[in-house]
């Protein structure tokens, strides 16, 4: 993963207005986006290692759908 953030952190308060909160504080913001970037990169991996074995180097939504399901577990 690269060394700054990959998501904006204006984004992330919009996500959270999106789902009612009436206010957001930047760390709450900063976190949602910390954690939201490791499930990508955990879900990127798994993708990754999905194509590798179906003997492509293109990574397919199929991938990324079937990845979602194997990582993240809510």
């Amino acid at each position: 993963m690269s060394s700054g953030p990959e998501f904006g952190l204006a984004a992330m308060h919009r996500i959270m207005k999106k789902s009612g909160a009436e206010r957001v504080s930047d760390d709450a913001a900063d976190e949602l986006r910390k954690v939201l970037e490791e499930a990508a990169e955990r879900v990127s991996r798994q993708a990754v290692e999905l194509s590798i074995h179906a003997g492509r180097k293109t990574i397919k939504p199929e991938d990324i759908r079937l990845a979602s399901k194997n990582v993240i577990k809510a």
